[in-house]
């Protein structure tokens, strides 16, 4: 059967030619790509005005036929489409994943507040300029055709070091049982407190963002602990934080972040360096559905049953 994606465009304006070389490496799959109306749309910095992103949304989850809604790209705007979203019951009558990362985190919270698993990946860019062949994109498509979401592996970074300071750690060992949340760290902090706070307790946590100051990691990493939420944490995982600045109290935002380690409870695996964020090797993770995680002898695994 040909599955049918939507591609639509909730955040920011996207460049016609990146929608049009998704739609080629979709077809390229034997799959049916549907333009949302106003995917190409244009409202200030918003792929189209508010009324247009959410109608596109709307369509798309209320079609029984779409399989999967594919976010052309991030940005900014997904949160303006939520209280809508998840006020509108009939909405939710023909449950399908939403794939997308950064600002799409915003939606992967509302889909699991619906009990619905979401795929963290990368969107049209990625399967534009990369092709049907490319390994990254076939993850993507095996998790379309239900095969599931291939196992995630990698080797832990070395400990931050500095000449005359201490070595802190960058993970611990352990296991874990229990779904992913979170996505990129600026989107999701701000949904804490909100009837979309995707930090339930018992989850493990996955981190990630793009040009944000150490100082301001550094506070909302302080809030998720005077919250609790680390504490309360089956587990820690750290991808990509890309395009910032070393700052003069901290080298690198891996040293920061390693003052946190500590935070989790004992035995919850934590693991710096995954292969999820702003860069060309963004893997596919399936959020809100049970996965396991371990961290030992050096290595961080993720498998989904």
């Amino acid at each position: 059967m040909k599955l049918k994606i939507a591609i639509v465009t909730p955040a920011s304006i996207i460049k016609p030619e990146l929608v049009d070389g998704a739609c080629a490496t979709l077809r390229a799959w034997g799959c049916e790509p549907q333009e949302g109306e106003h995917v190409r749309g244009e409202h200030g910095s918003f792929g189209g005005s508010y009324e247009e992103r959410l109608s596109d949304l709307r369509d798309a989850m209320a079609d029984p036929e779409v399989d999967a809604i594919l976010c052309s790209r991030g940005g900014y705007g997904c949160a303006h489409l939520l209280d809508a979203l998840d006020a509108d019951e009939a909405l939710w009558r023909y449950p399908k994943p939403v794939i997308g990362f950064s600002d799409v985190s915003a939606l992967h919270a509302l889909w699991r507040k619906h009990g619905l698993s979401s795929v963290h990946s990368s969107m049209a860019k990625h399967l534009a300029n990369f092709g049907p062949g490319d390994p990254i994109n076939r993850r993507l498509l095996s998790i379309l055709q239900g095969e599931g979401c291939q196992a995630v592996e990698w080797m832990l970074p070395d400990a931050p070091f500095a000449p005359g300071r201490e070595t802190l750690p960058m993970h611990a060992d352990g296991e874990a049982a229990a779904p992913i949340v979170g996505g990129n760290l600026a989107v999701t902090q701000a949904l804490i407190g909100t009837p979309y706070d995707p930090f339930v307790p018992g989850a493990i946590i996955l981190v990630e963002d793009i040009a944000e100051p150490i100082y301001k990691v550094e506070r909302i990493f302080r809030q998720l602990r005077m919250a609790g939420i680390l504490r309360r944490a089956a587990g820690l995982i750290v991808g990509r934080f890309t395009e910032y600045r070393p700052s003069r109290d901290h080298e690198s935002m891996e040293r920061m972040l390693s003052q946190f380690v500590g935070d989790l409870p004992q035995g919850a695996p934590v693991a710096f360096g995954a292969p999820v964020g702003h860069f060309d090797g963004n893997l596919p993770l399936l959020l809100n559905t049970p996965a396991h995680f371990t961290v030992a002898d050096g290595r961080a695994r993720i498998e989904w049953p």
